[in-house]
């Protein structure tokens, strides 16, 4: 896919590793559309370096745990920009919840934000993926082979997001590559201290954490250079699911 002048909708661009795929795919020549929910200032700060690379960006707010929010986001994007290429799934939650811990009121806002709005965006924006033989690319996550039973909706969620981007991948193909990423350690949980940094640090293969920069990398590989990959989640993890 040539990236120059291609509308990217990133949602959960205000930060981190949204943030870090919102700028390198500006900085490819692409138009970004940055989707937060309350970090307003923080999505200001997301379009300003976007447009520092010199493409158009606006930023969009939506509650994606809200039924109607997802069709409006992407109405919002088509009436802006007049096109959308490439949709990027990745805002998530990451909440603790063991299965004494489960509430029905958590666990289903955990999967709308997960894993429902990922298939709602898709669905709002069939036409114009079809239409710009576009991409999808769903931030799944390397650590759901391992599911951890201290984050019971969270992995549910993820692992549910790696079956959806196999079947959207046959039911958009020909037109549309539906693919995911998986990254491991991209950017740390605030309330992880250093001693569990380091002890997970020490179980992966190239001995280092991931960077927000690292899956920035790999969504920008498989747009620019993955004509021919779709229905694949591909892990971006230093080689921790190898252990």
């Amino acid at each position: 896919m040539e990236l120059t002048d291609r509308v990217v909708l990133v949602t959960g661009a205000g930060r981190r590793v949204g943030r870090a795929i919102a700028v390198r795919l500006a900085n490819a020549g692409c138009r970004i559309a940055v989707h937060y929910h309350t970090s307003a200032d923080d999505a200001a700060d997301t379009v300003a370096q976007c447009r520092a690379c010199g493409p158009a960006a606006e930023a969009f707010a939506a509650d994606l745990g809200a039924p109607a929010a997802t069709g409006e986001l992407v109405q919002q994007v088509l009436t802006c920009f007049g096109r959308l290429d490439v949709l990027v799934n990745n805002a998530a939650i990451f909440e603790r919840m063991t299965l004494d811990q489960f509430t029905l009121a958590d666990w289903e806002r955990t999967l709308r934000i997960n894993l429902t709005a990922p298939a709602a965006l898709v669905h709002a924006a069939r036409e114009a993926l079809r239409r710009a033989r576009g991409r999808v690319v769903n931030l799944c996550d390397a650590a759901t082979p391992r599911a951890w039973p201290d984050h019971l909706a969270y992995m549910v969620s993820k692992g549910a997001l790696e079956t959806l981007t196999r079947v959207l991948a046959r039911a958009l193909a020909p037109d549309v590559n539906v693919v995911g990423l998986a990254p491991g350690v991209a950017a740390w949980p605030d309330d992880y201290d250093q001693q569990t940094r380091d002890r997970l640090t020490s179980q992966i293969p190239l001995r280092r954490p991931g960077t927000p920069e690292d899956i920035a990398a790999g969504v920008h590989f498989l747009l620019c250079a993955g004509d021919y990959i779709t229905g694949v989640v591909l892990p971006i993890d230093g080689g921790r699911h190898l252990v």
